[in-house]
């Protein structure tokens, strides 16, 4: 990648819209910029101005404008064409996202116009962006490290509030601020190591065994506490599948729709209505949950039924969380039981809904009714009547504490979302792993150190001090082309 050349590409998503936005960058940007453009004042840095933009020497213009509609200029070429009104801003180096020079050009959002003013930068020797081209030369520039990097991304691809802010904070270096402490006590180590056997003399080492054990715990410990916060931050960015099921007319389509906050599934009172899955994608504490509504699970009637019940069984076998919803006001059937014991070792909550139909000498939740149900001690019950609403709020917050446990509390101090991220982190926990082994059989300090190093390029993996090319094109190739 060269970066010395002058890229352009249309940053606001394609189609329609009231505005659109062009954005060059490279040290020839302004340049480029300059002839399309007739501003109402001069460019300042940080300025948003006012202008028009124009077709420079009447490029463009169709052959059935008359030579008397044109305002000749001095060299007798028609002048410049109004195209539309826009808005300039100009971004010095090295006060910007890329620290080029940057010339961002507001549009009405006409992919038309937006892809003339493309056509006439690159006609001007600018070069169309590759994706993620701007922020690989904000992280190669210095301006980003590779965590802030690949959370811009994750900012522009937030489903939820809760992600978007998560990814704000990684782009504030909330990774990168846990991770530096880590890697200086790692470094901190090896040049302890390295300085004995400089000047180690008569085969006495300067850094005993128990000192060498201490630091390597140093940095293990809190390493492998950020490695176990990928259960929870791999949710948080990825989401999970919740599948409702149960045996037909027990009111899973009505719960569906209660915690869908809409009537996304048919509801009658007819056994069986629902035949196929029907998905949503739901927000619950900021995480994004696909839930499945499934086809009742019974002994089949017809051949559409018997369809629909066995890709309800698949929806169970295949989704990270299962609510098995049961009909509180009737007892425990055989086929309840069945699917209690299909959830038992699984993320599962049983919901006892129809609770407003429960008679009064039926015992509560997790009383004698739910244990004549055979349900695993394990999983929690949640009384709820999807037509008042009752325990629907409960239900959700049962739900959110089974997927995200106390994982919110690492919230504040940063956690990891990315696979790459928790892989590197497990590659330096088995290089700290063997450097601990290694003190154990007491081999020489200078075979500790080949440990010790293997547990420190992960980390700079991580923010991008040690990789390679081939890493970095993988990763931003994933992004939008004008970002």
């Amino acid at each position: 990648m060269n970066l010395d050349d002058t890229i352009v590409a249309i940053a606001t998503p394609p189609g329609r819209g009231g505005i659109g936005v062009v954005r060059l960058a490279g040290p020839a940007a302004r340049a480029i910029a300059a002839p399309m453009l007739r501003l109402k004042h001069e460019r300042e840095p940080g300025r948003a101005i006012f202008g028009e933009l124009i077709d420079p020497c009447g490029a463009g213009i169709p052959a059935r404008v008359s030579a008397a509609d044109q305002m000749p200029t001095r060299a007798g070429m028609p002048a410049p064409q109004r195209i539309d009104e826009v808005v300039v801003t100009y971004f010095q180096k090295p006060h910007s996202y890329t620290t080029d020079d940057i010339v961002e050009i507001s549009a009405h959002g006409s992919p038309v116009v937006l892809q003339h003013i493309v056509e006439l930068a690159l006609a001007r020797g600018a070069r169309l962006a590759e994706p993620g081209e701007f922020t690989m030369r904000a992280f190669l520039n210095g301006r980003l490290d590779l965590t802030q990097a690949e959370a811009v991304r994750d900012l522009i691809e937030s489903q939820t509030l809760f992600q978007a802010k998560v990814a704000a904070q990684q782009l504030e270096g909330a990774l990168s601020n846990r991770l530096k402490p880590i890697k200086q006590r790692l470094v901190d180590l090896i040049a302890v190591l390295e300085a004995g056997i400089d000047f180690a003399e008569d085969d006495i080492s300067i850094a005993p065994d128990a000192v060498i054990l201490d630091g390597i715990a140093e940095v293990r410990t809190p390493l492998a506490a950020l490695s176990a916060t990928f259960a929870y931050g791999k949710i948080v960015h990825q989401g999970l599948t919740l599948a409702i099921v149960g045996r037909p007319n027990v009111g899973k389509s009505s719960l569906f729709n209660r915690l869908v906050e809409s009537e996304r599934a048919i509801v009658t009172a007819q056994p069986g209505t629902t035949r196929d899955l029907v998905s949503e994608t739901v927000a619950i504490g900021g995480i994004p949950l696909r839930l499945v509504d499934t086809a009742g699970i019974r002994q089949a009637l017809d051949e559409a039924e018997s369809i629909g019940i066995k890709k309800s069984i698949e929806a169970l076998s295949d989704a990270d969380l299962v609510l098995v919803v049961l009909d509180a006001s009737e007892p425990v059937s055989a086929e309840d039981r069945d699917l209690l014991k299909q959830i038992e070792g699984r993320a599962g909550i049983v919901v006892e809904n129809k609770s407003d139909l429960r008679s009064a000498n039926q015992s509560a939740a997790g009383g004698e009714r739910s244990a004549a149900g055979g349900k695993p001690s394990a999983i929690p019950t949640v009384e709820t009547s999807a037509l008042t609403g009752a325990g629907i709020a409960e239900l959700r917050a049962a739900i959110l504490q089974k997927v995200a446990g106390q994982g919110a509390a690492q919230f504040e101090a940063g956690f990891l979302t990315n696979a790459r991220h928790q892989k590197l982190v497990t590659d330096s926990l088995t290089a700290l792993a063997a450097a601990t082994s290694a003190v154990a059989a007491r081999v020489p300090h200078e075979m500790l150190l080949l440990d010790l190093y293997s547990a420190l390029r992960p980390l700079d993996e991580i923010t991008g001090a040690t990789t390679t090319d081939d890493i970095l094109h993988l990763i931003f190739g994933r992004f939008c082309i004008g970002k």
